[in-house]
């Protein structure tokens, strides 16, 4: 898989003016993200997964190391313009990115600021509508949706930009239950059928294991990175940095814990299904 972002050995400072009381919200991050990739970034508050997210586009710029996009890189000013069109960012409050009283006009707002034209506009709009659900929404006011459908609009408005990369931070956080399954089941098709690279960060351990590889942070530094069974499958590592494991990771090991023969780790609620059913067989 070739590598869509490249981060090299990023330290990142809030106040980088005095070097001797410096304190460092990325310290030396390492990481590649490639072309068509799901990665979940995971940690918890002040693990410094928001502040690397914002780096993507270059909303922030490392104090020191690198990020390149597609061999970009973030610091090039010359290059900020193309970098925004390749990695859109959907932020945790929709209300934050809704700027027009008529759903379809919201979506539009991106591509009428890149100079797309308006037949072209007009299709976008459209496709990107029904990518994620709410075309029939289309002539609907904003602040009639559900929090899950407004979020939905937000992402809407990244795809009709046409970017080769969605970053979401924390995009369900202020949803319900119904409004998360709605807004992951969005982000799993714009990965799947249109092969858009996807960096979700988020406190749900249930949204992480949906992704290709999960990457944990605690104190602005990588403590482990995989795929969903390698990194939850290490529960007393995760649980030594004060970090949760999904529901079902966690009921399965507490019963291995108290000697009942189960499997290493399980993901989700089907898996832990299955391994009880044998178990009581």
């Amino acid at each position: 898989m070739d590598d869509f972002i490249d981060v090299k050995n990023v330290y990142y400072s809030y106040d980088p003016e005095d070097e001797k009381e410096t304190e460092y919200a990325l310290c030396g991050v390492d990481l590649k993200i490639g072309i068509g990739e799901f990665v979940a970034i995971v940690g918890h508050n002040g693990s410094g997964k928001s502040t690397l997210a914002k780096h993507f586009n270059s909303i922030y710029l490392p104090t020191s190391g690198d990020i390149t996009v597609e061999g970009m890189n973030t610091k090039d000013d010359d290059k900020l313009f193309d970098i925004r069109k390749k990695v859109g960012l959907v932020l945790q409050n929709p209300d934050n990115q809704i700027v027009a009283g008529i759903v379809e006009e919201d979506v539009a707002f991106g591509c009428e600021n890149l100079g797309v034209p308006p037949d072209e506009i007009r299709k976008r709009v459209d496709d990107s509508l029904a990518a994620v659900g709410m075309i029939e929404y289309a002539r609907h006011s904003p602040d009639k949706l559900s929090g899950g459908q407004k979020q939905r609009v937000a992402i809407a408005g990244i795809i009709a930009m046409q970017p080769s990369c969605i970053v979401l931070d924390e995009p369900t956080a202020m949803l319900d239950p119904k409004g998360r399954d709605e807004v992951m089941s969005t982000i799993r098709k714009l990965n799947s059928e249109m092969n858009i690279t996807i960096i979700l960060i988020t406190h749900y351990m249930e949204e992480a294991v949906l992704a290709d590889r999960v990457v944990v942070m605690d104190s602005g530094k990588i403590l482990t990175e995989g795929s969903p069974r390698e990194v939850f499958s290490q529960v007393e590592l995760l649980k030594q940095h004060r970090l949760d494991v999904p529901q079902a990771t966690e009921l399965i090991y507490k019963l291995r814990g108290c000697g009942f023969e189960l499997p290493k780790c399980v993901l989700n609620e089907e898996e832990c299904v299955e391994a009880l059913s044998k178990l009581i067989k």
